[in-house]
């Protein structure tokens, strides 16, 4: 089994702050429970006012606790700027709503987030936004489905269904070529492991609710990027729609962020050896996992991937009634939706991504290895095989 090596910076750079905080020595930032921010005069006021996307004034806007972690996170992806949000939908949907426009042409790829998928179908249907799903596994793909229009490509590398990557410096190449921006969410594979900016992405995104918090007690999303870029997305998708990052829930991240390359070590080799014996079993036809020398990707995944995650799938021929009685009868592994947290997580199901392999569309069990014994996982797994086949 071999792990690519995580930058030991990454460590220095979450446990220790590059800017004086000067909270009367405070290690952790304090929680700036505020709604507003008062002024001595309205000199100062009628100063504040005149840049409200970097002044204090109303924590709708701006708050010290989120802006701390806003800075952390830019740090991290190597950004100019970053915005925190609600949710990760509330970064994807408030970024999409400010930098498009009707008449405007995006290319998708077509295993993306389904509510992603959703709202750019809203867009399309409501606002004239024309929007072209490609498979996205071949620079070819995103060539074809250029047009004069394209305002935007939007990623998910790797995806969260059947994890097929698309190449960033290529995409971000032929993009820049065509006047487009472009846009990943990068969740699966966090600053830790991917750093797409640095590859020619414009922006990434992150559903923070995954590997950031990494104690599913909170949700949250971010954007960062270019900072006129993230002043744009700032200005119309952030404070007008309101779905602004809470300071409790920004302290709650903070907390995470702190952990983050650690968990992510743990997470890349739990997630590894599971992978390695899934493969090998004989109810197994294929796991879906970049970090294994057998997924198709793989070369381009050693290339922008520093390291691999642990969420991912595989498929079977057994029927997806039997599936689920497998899921059912795991004993560590909870049956639910999201991921990055850290217990293990199973979803079993037919999904559309899976049609895309061709011949009898497979059943496919998603997987999210969390922080326990990785022997423990094993075996478990393999008592719930045994009773559902032995039944």
């Amino acid at each position: 089994m071999e792990r690519k090596q995580m930058d030991e910076g990454l460590y220095t750079k979450v446990s220790h702050d590059g800017v004086d905080t000067n909270h009367h020595g405070a290690v952790t930032i304090p929680i700036y429970q505020n709604s507003l921010f008062a002024f001595e005069n309205h000199e100062s006021f009628d100063q504040a006012m005149k840049d409200v996307l970097a002044a204090t004034v109303y924590s709708r806007g701006n708050n010290p606790t989120v802006q701390y972690l806003e800075s952390k996170i830019a740090d991290l992806e190597a950004a100019e700027k970053a915005r925190c949000f609600a949710s990760g939908m509330a970064a994807i949907a408030g970024s999409l709503h400010a930098l498009l426009r009707s008449g405007d042409h995006v290319i998708c790829v077509n295993q993306a987030y389904g509510p992603t998928r959703q709202f750019l179908d809203e867009l399309s249907e409501r606002y004239q936004v024309e929007v072209t799903y490609v498979d996205g596994c071949l620079l070819s793909d995103f060539e074809d489905a250029l047009r004069p229009n394209t305002r935007l490509i939007y990623l998910e590398s790797p995806t969260s269904g059947l994890f097929q990557l698309q190449d960033l410096e290529g995409v971000s190449s032929l993009a820049k070529r065509a006047g487009a921006l472009t846009m990943i969410d990068s969740s699966w594979a966090t600053p830790c492991f991917q750093r797409p900016l640095t590859w020619g992405i414009d922006l990434v995104l992150h559903s923070m609710t995954k590997y950031f918090s990494g104690h599913s007690d909170c949700l949250g999303g971010v954007v960062a990027g270019r900072a006129d870029l993230i002043d744009e997305i700032a200005n119309k998708g952030y404070m007008l729609f309101g779905g602004v990052m809470t300071p409790h829930t920004a302290s709650l991240m903070i907390r995470g962020l702190r952990t983050l390359p650690l968990r992510m070590e743990r997470h890349q080799r739990n997630g590894l050896i599971i992978a390695e014996y899934m493969e090998k079993h004989p109810l197994v036809n294929r796991v879906n996992h970049p970090g294994l020398p057998s997924h198709p990707q793989h070369a381009l995944a050693r290339k922008q991937l520093d390291g691999f995650s642990s969420l991912f799938s595989f498929e079977t021929q057994v029927s997806v009634e039997l599936l689920k009685k497998w899921a059912d009868a795991l004993r560590y592994f909870r049956i639910g939706v999201s991921w990055g947290g850290f217990e293990s997580l199973v979803t079993v199901g037919q999904t559309p991504a899976s049609r895309n392999l061709g011949g009898t569309n497979p059943s496919v069990a998603r997987l999210f290895i969390g922080l326990e014994d990785p022997q423990t996982l094993i075996e478990d797994i393999e008592q719930a095989w045994r009773q559902v086949i032995e039944a």
